[in-house]
């Protein structure tokens, strides 16, 4: 066999996209001349995230699961038929040896066309709990990766697929290039908060209502807003540890390497990240939703590596009576860096080059390039 062909189906959100560019540049490593095609849409993430990592996107039509009974459902069936047909062309178009969808709307059309065109599918599950998309993709194929134990029956536990610069972090080497980057000071005890892509606005109140007493612990923070949040932060006194609040984090490897712990939501690439580097966490879940960040913290919670508190109940007080003590415990943050580390994977895109791998062998030479 050749070089793969490989089609993603990772559009949408970034929880999809992240993950799947990543695989992308992980098959590319891995031989040079892999082929490989990003499904999406021209209203999602993907339009941007695509093309900045280097790749070209292939345009389907959107398929939107509705949640509620509404007028779009009764036109879901042809809306998902022209994506499947879409889907179909494209695979016959560039010969594909393989479709990986990582969930959501583009990857149903992607897994449905797959089955209808003899293309082995490999499906990856980000979360603890699946969505519709992947339950019904890893009814279609034998090959299903997941990043959580147990989110699908039958899966392999193979991680989220992260970046070199994270999944290779030496977090205590590069402390202190990390910390000068981002203006902190060298010694000081250092909490990383951040709420996502967006920020979010419980971290961000709760942190910046603990900004004093941070200060009288020799506290510093680095603190990721959000693109269109304003953080109340005075600016600190001369002397007093730095509060750094910057819109978005471009160095997610130099903020994880500045940090001894981290405040933070539970979404699926976060807590592949933070357990991977080994980086203590206080996780707090985004309360909308169908309770799979909570899920997804859970094991490292469970396995001493981070603490789990529910937005209702993070405040300023609560920040103040758990993280400034946290911090302030060197051997209690040691113990909870191992036992994240033992939770991370680090080589969870490799794992999932070498089960596409085994896909596409799966297929008889008859079914070969066409």
């Amino acid at each position: 066999m050749g070089a793969l062909r490989v089609v993603v189906a990772g559009g949408g959100t970034a929880g999809h996209i992240e993950p799947a560019l990543n695989l992308a540049d992980a098959l590319r490593r891995n031989d040079p001349d892999t082929s490989v095609t990003v499904l999406g849409t021209e209203r999602g993430l993907e339009t941007t995230l695509v093309p900045a990592r280097g790749y070209e996107l292939t345009v389907i039509p959107p398929v939107p699961l509705p949640r509620k009974l509404t007028a779009d459902l009764f036109s879901l069936p042809a809306r998902l038929r022209q994506a499947v047909a879409a889907v179909r062309r494209i695979l016959d178009d560039v010969g594909a040896d393989v479709l990986v969808g990582f969930g959501g709307y583009v990857a149903l059309p992607g897994y449905l066309a797959a089955r209808r065109a003899a293309v082995p599918i490999v499906v990856h599950e980000a979360n603890a709990r699946p969505g519709l998309a992947n339950r019904l993709g890893a009814r279609l194929t034998p090959y299903v990766a997941e990043t959580v134990r147990g989110s699908l029956r039958g899966a392999r536990l193979v991680g989220l697929p992260l970046r070199p610069a994270i999944s290779g972090l030496d977090r205590q080497a590069e402390q202190a290039a990390a910390r000068q980057f981002f203006g902190l000071q060298p010694e000081r005890p250092t909490l990383l908060v951040m709420g996502g892509s967006q920020g979010a606005v419980r971290l961000n109140t709760a942190a910046t209502a603990a900004a004093d007493a941070f200060a009288a612990a020799g506290i510093q923070v680095l603190h990721a807003v959000g693109a269109r949040n304003e953080l109340p932060v005075a600016h600190a006194a001369a002397g007093s540890p730095p509060y750094v609040a910057v819109p978005y984090l471009d160095r997610m490897d130099l903020a994880y390497a500045a940090a001894d712990l981290a405040l933070c939501r539970a979404g699926a690439m976060t807590c592949a990240e933070v357990a991977a580097v080994g980086l203590p966490a206080v996780y707090v879940p985004f309360p909308i939703g169908n309770g799979e960040q909570r899920r997804n913290a859970m094991p490292v919670v469970q396995a001493g590596g981070g603490l789990l508190v529910d937005d209702a109940d993070l405040t300023g007080d609560w920040v103040r009576d758990h993280v400034v003590g946290l911090i302030g415990d060197p051997a209690r943050l040691r113990s909870m860096a191992a036992a994240a580390a033992s939770c991370g994977v680090r080589d969870a895109d490799v794992r999932l080059v070498d089960l596409i791998g085994e896909a596409a062998a799966s297929r008889s030479p008859a079914e070969g390039h066409r």
